[in-house]
């Protein structure tokens, strides 16, 4: 565990790691799990795909943040995150054969081919481009995290497409991040940084969707991080209806996103098993919504689920417990969608109350919307894109667990697990 890893160690590692190819046969469904549900997770996952292919520029292969969720969306913004979960449907799409392969593989080659020579800092993006320009929009920051999100997409599409040039442009993608830079001289990552001012005050200091980046740091074979920041950050609890686990009262999602691509089922460091305590959280979180049934009657075990979102208001955080944000009764399909390897009979139910008995508010042509309101009736206008994501690929993890499995036959995925200490549970 203390081993000092080099970059050659990396390297052997690597080679000696099967490459998981598209021409191996689509995965069965589950035996045990109802052929209903397999249909709808099957739907809701074609429909996902549809945005990612859709709403993303063929040229350059950048995913827009949001878009209308029926499609004809005049907007050109993208999120690095999106794009992120865009390379992972791709994969997805590749395995259950959405489109050609040859398609799916030129699309991958475009978004990795801008990406590898679009400027950077110190292999840092910024959180918000022009799709088709890559000019920087809204002053935004050069953002950890959601660079983060968008190298495990590259990393998981090195491991599943076996171009060679799409592996050489994903590995160098990874290998200039320059983590130690973010560190920003202290031993906690910042949450970003922009040409006015410098790095972000904030770090990343308390349990969230963080464990992403840390991992990512340490599995680096040319720029690494040291592993000991690891038991650097918090890992308050919480306790809900007798249900205590960690969280920092943050919405649910981030109990979701590090465990889209990194697996830890039947793992755990010196302080938890994060599976499990997202299992717990998404037990407490469903209590939570349930117990506000009296001041809003349409949420049950059939409906429920709040994460951040859009809002009648607006972009919100909210979520619970604690209680957080202007609760009003709204749900958030992609709280139950990026839950659904936790607790999958629970989440199954929302997604199937979703698309049978509030349709005509709630399906489109890309999946379900972003939020909607069963009390007074709104529905979101827009999709957001790392909603649409989250959901298709914790669907696909929970049915088959094809992004687990391919994502950590990266040497630099198991590497980064080790120095953190994980072992079996």
């Amino acid at each position: 565990m203390n081993r000092d890893w080099s970059r050659r160690d990396v390297l052997k590692l690597f080679a000696a790691t099967p490459v998981l190819g598209c021409t191996r046969p689509v995965p069965p469904p589950v035996p045990a799990r109802d052929p209903k549900d397999e249909l709808l997770l099957d739907e809701i996952q074609r429909a996902s795909f549809a945005y990612f292919w859709d709403e993303a520029s063929p040229a350059t292969g950048q995913v827009k943040d949001r878009a209308l969720a029926n499609g004809n969306d005049k907007r050109s913004v993208a999120s690095v995150a999106a794009t992120g979960f865009g390379l992972t449907a791709l994969c997805i799409a590749d395995r259950r054969r959405y489109r050609r392969h040859d398609e799916l593989a030129q699309r991958t080659l475009a978004t990795l081919q801008f990406l590898a020579q679009y400027p950077h800092e110190h292999g840092f993006y910024y959180h918000f481009i022009d799709m088709n320009t890559g000019a920087r929009m809204w002053n935004s920051e050069l953002s950890s995290i959601d660079s983060a999100l968008l190298f495990v997409g590259v990393l998981t599409a090195r491991q599943h497409f076996p171009e060679p040039q799409i592996r050489d442009l994903a590995t160098k993608i990874y290998e200039r991040v320059d983590w130690p830079w973010m560190l920003n001289g202290g031993e906690l990552f910042s949450m970003g940084w922009t040409p006015e001012k410098g790095f972000i005050d904030t770090r990343w200091e308390h349990y969230c969707e963080l464990m992403m980046i840390y991992l990512l740091a340490y599995g680096s074979p040319t720029h690494p991080v040291p592993p000991a920041s690891w038991s650097r950050w918090r890992r308050p609890t919480n306790t809900y209806d007798g249900i205590t686990y960690i969280s920092s009262g943050d919405p649910l999602f981030t109990h979701q996103f590090s465990h889209a691509w990194f697996d830890f089922k039947g793992k755990r460091d010196a302080f938890a098993d994060y599976y499990d305590n997202s299992v717990k959280a998404t037990e407490a979180h469903k209590r939570f919504c349930i117990a506000m049934r009296d001041k809003f009657p349409t949420y049950s075990s059939d409906l429920w689920g709040i994460t951040a979102s859009d809002s009648e208001h607006g972009y919100t955080a909210w979520g619970g417990p604690p209680a957080t944000g202007q609760l009003d009764g709204s749900v958030v399909p992609c709280a139950a969608g990026g839950s659904l390897p936790f607790a999958f009979d629970d989440c199954m139910r929302v997604l199937r109350t979703l698309r049978t008995r509030y349709a005509d508010k709630v399906w489109t042509k890309y999946s379900f919307v972003d939020a909607f309101n069963p009390v007074d009736g709104w529905a979101n206008p827009d999709v957001i894109g790392i909603d649409i994501g989250i959901t298709m690929v914790m669907a696909e993890n929970a049915r088959t667990g094809f992004v687990w499995d391919t994502f950590m036959k990266n040497p630099e995925a198991q590497l980064g697990m080790q120095r953190a200490g994980f072992h079996a549970a």
